[in-house]
């Protein structure tokens, strides 16, 4: 895998990332990564430590596949720090045409997985619909209050690194269900070293536990875990429909409101309850585009 290839997952990943709702973890897998990556991460363990503490520089490197975690790292980093403004301008001024785009991707890649899973069973027909609920469950959950200080603040990166490496799943939306997203901007913003340390720590020690686990689930228990995983994806889809009703509200880094309770609606209920139009023919033709791009990349980059 060269380098410019993982660089540019890295900006996709960055990108999905920025936005409440997408996972980065579903760009990892729709372009063939996804096993490399937690690989790499698992490679973070008491013999990478053993070889650091020898000054065994190049081993450690090695050990940890260091050039692809860095060609990845630096291609998410650019991404959220270029296309971030201009993401977040279109979520907050065109929502409704970009939520339809994040459709299309998701929708094409359920559809890419479920092409993965060989010989279906009730079993992995069961993890299908388990991850489905879950994720349907996640996405029309109430935001809760998780303010209890710096076990709170551990807690928060913990839960949202683990969603954001599964697929499906937003590291950014279980921050808003958290009643955490804002708190997060605004502690960014300001630069709070204390918080963002402790932040960092439960994102850390999540990502080492979890990729563990899922590592151990694809090894052992493969087409069911993508079942799962699929199911994910497919559960997803109610957060990024583009037309929805907001019951509850988050407050941003700003102090601006921001939705964090949504359920989907038809387009023609979008219309009478907010007075905007629903641009049905404008949706379509970016769901289209989503579907083909994410089938375009599947081609160049999928597993065969």
């Amino acid at each position: 895998m060269n380098t410019p290839g993982v660089f540019l997952r890295g900006l996709l990943m960055g990108a999905a990332d920025i936005v409440p709702g997408v996972s980065g973890g579903t760009v990892a897998f729709i372009t063939g990564i996804y096993d490399t990556l937690l690989d790499s991460i698992r490679s973070v363990d008491l013999e990478f430590l053993g070889k650091v503490l020898k000054l065994d520089i190049k081993g450690a490197w090695a050990h940890i596949n260091g050039g692809f975690l860095l060609a990845l790292l630096l291609g998410i980093g650019t991404s959220i720090f270029s296309l971030a403004r201009l993401i977040s301008w279109t979520l907050e001024n065109h929502p409704v045409p970009l939520w339809a785009f994040f459709f299309g991707l998701i929708l094409a890649s359920a559809l890419v997985l479920l092409r993965q899973v060989d010989q279906w069973n009730v079993s992995r027909g069961i993890c299908l619909l388990v991850g489905t609920g879950v994720a349907l469950t996640i996405a029309l959950s109430p935001a809760v209050s998780l303010d209890i200080g710096l076990a709170g603040i551990f807690l928060s990166g913990f839960l949202a690194i683990c969603a954001m490496i599964l697929p499906g799943i937003s590291g950014s939306f279980i921050l808003v269900l958290l009643g955490m997203y804002g708190t997060v901007l605004a502690a960014v913003k300001s630069l709070d070293l204390l918080f963002l340390a402790v932040f960092a720590v439960g994102a850390g020690a999540g990502l080492m536990c979890f990729s563990r686990l899922l590592h151990w689930l694809l090894q052992r228990y493969h087409q069911g875990t993508m079942a799962l995983l699929t199911g994910f994806l497919f559960g997803s889809l109610a957060v990024v429909w583009p037309w929805k009703r907001v019951l509850d509200w988050v407050t941003g880094s700003h102090g601006q409101l921001k939705p964090a309770q949504q359920v989907p609606v038809s387009p023609t209920e979008f219309l009478v309850l907010t007075g905007q139009e629903p641009a049905l023919a404008l949706c379509v033709s970016l769901m289209a585009v989503g579907f083909v791009t994410v089938w375009l990349i599947d081609f160049r980059w999928g597993e065969r």
